[in-house]
């Protein structure tokens, strides 16, 4: 942090989303650690007045917004809309989590790779492969990358593998 040398330049990327983050190094190492701790939602006052709902379970309270067909389905089955809302939202969430997991690693190594990787040998066909789920051609484009972008790259992909299955 405040010992780097001077002109030096890093990259800190979010390995959920792949994109780099924006950290500011000015002052003191711990004037950057405040800057970068994560920021809470403030406290409610407990003089408000409660809203409807749960909050203690997490229940959170948003904009829904629907035609009046879909409003009067929810509002006919049991339980009312926020039940068979829920439901629905569990249910999707189940039946297409590896796939939502699967897009969201390739999604994540698009970003750094194209941060990183944009301008190395095969790195169009490496994404090609990438989008396709082929492991195999995609650790065999990217061999000759440089071993830390090359295996951080892999690691944000298939995070279900281990580095060594790849090569």
């Amino acid at each position: 942090m405040s010992e780097a040398p001077e002109g030096v330049s890093f990259l800190v990327f979010d390995d959920a989303t792949g994109h780099a983050l924006d950290i500011d190094t000015r002052g003191t190492n711990q004037e950057i650690l405040d800057r970068l701790a994560p920021v809470l939602p403030a406290e409610e006052s407990m003089s408000e007045p409660r809203g409807r709902g749960r909050p203690r379970l997490g229940v959170v309270a948003r904009e829904v917004t629907l035609l009046p067909r879909h409003w009067d389905w929810l509002s006919s089955r049991p339980g009312g809309a926020s039940v068979v809302l829920r439901r629905l939202v569990d249910e999707a969430r189940k039946a297409n989590g590896d796939r939502d997991r699967v897009r969201a690693a390739q999604e994540a190594a698009y970003h750094f790779m194209s941060a990183m990787a944009g301008n190395l040998p095969d790195f169009e066909e490496a994404t090609r492969a990438l989008f396709a789920y082929d492991r195999r051609r995609f650790a065999d484009l990217i061999a000759a990358w440089p071993p830390d972008v090359r295996d951080h790259a892999i690691k944000l992909a298939f995070a279900d593998l281990k580095t060594a299955e790849l090569g």
